[in-house]
């Protein structure tokens, strides 16, 4: 049976670059996880935070980019055999707190054993991943960084389309920017920056060769 929004109250709709995002407020844990199940191949991506719900249908230009930097660490890992486990835009989400979110990528690196061949992932039981990464081109209306802190990610990398900036989760529970990743502390942010603005000029194949070569040359010592 299908769900109708007209029972909430809509605060936000927003277009830019293709990509649009709704708000609606007050609307009940339930209800979050009944549109979930619903809308589950649907390509929009949902988060809840305690009552207030965003629907983003994301943009071309926000899938490029997603996918540039998931087959950068991808291939990286692959190259320098460390052993992850990718759960792309999985759903994660803890009743008790009343968060749900659904991130660009994500990836178990030191918690990867505790993951191995797990089907479902259940955070009140499981660890959360250990890097999060979101391209937030048009901006969420929702405090993306509040809702990872509340299910203890600790790393988190944002793309505003342009830009990488890395978040660490500190002890206080707020997240701080710094220059190098948690997970992958021998990776130079600025070649992440470097072959994601060369992904702009040169078609896929040619980008992810030039970016293995790299990994093979700089970091495979």
């Amino acid at each position: 049976m299908g769900l109708s929004f007209a029972r909430f109250d809509m605060a936000v709709a927003s277009t830019r670059q293709g990509e649009s995002r709704v708000v609606l407020n007050n609307v009940r844990w339930q209800t979050f996880e009944a549109l979930l199940a619903e809308t589950e191949s649907a390509g929009s991506r949902f988060t809840y935070d305690e009552g207030d719900l965003e629907i983003m249908s994301p943009s071309a230009e926000h899938e490029l980019i997603k996918r540039r930097l998931g087959r950068m660490i991808e291939t990286m890992t692959m190259e320098l055999e460390i052993p992850i486990a990718s759960l792309g835009s999985t759903t994660f989400k803890a009743e008790m707190k009343r968060k749900g979110i659904e991130p660009d990528e994500c990836y178990y690196v030191a918690n990867q054993p505790r993951v191995q061949g797990r089907m479902e992932i259940d955070l009140a039981e499981d660890p959360p991943p250990d890097l999060v990464i979101e391209v937030d081109i048009s901006s969420s209306s929702l405090d993306q960084l509040r809702i990872y802190a509340a299910l203890g990610v600790p790393e988190v990398w944002i793309c505003d389309g342009d830009t990488i900036a890395i978040h660490h989760l500190a002890d206080d529970g707020s997240y701080l920017r710094r220059d190098e990743s948690l997970a992958f502390p021998f990776l130079p942010i600025d070649q992440v920056q470097h072959f994601l603005d060369q992904g702009k000029t040169v078609d896929e194949t040619i980008w992810i060769r030039s970016f293995r070569s790299w990994v093979l040359n700089a970091l495979k010592r």
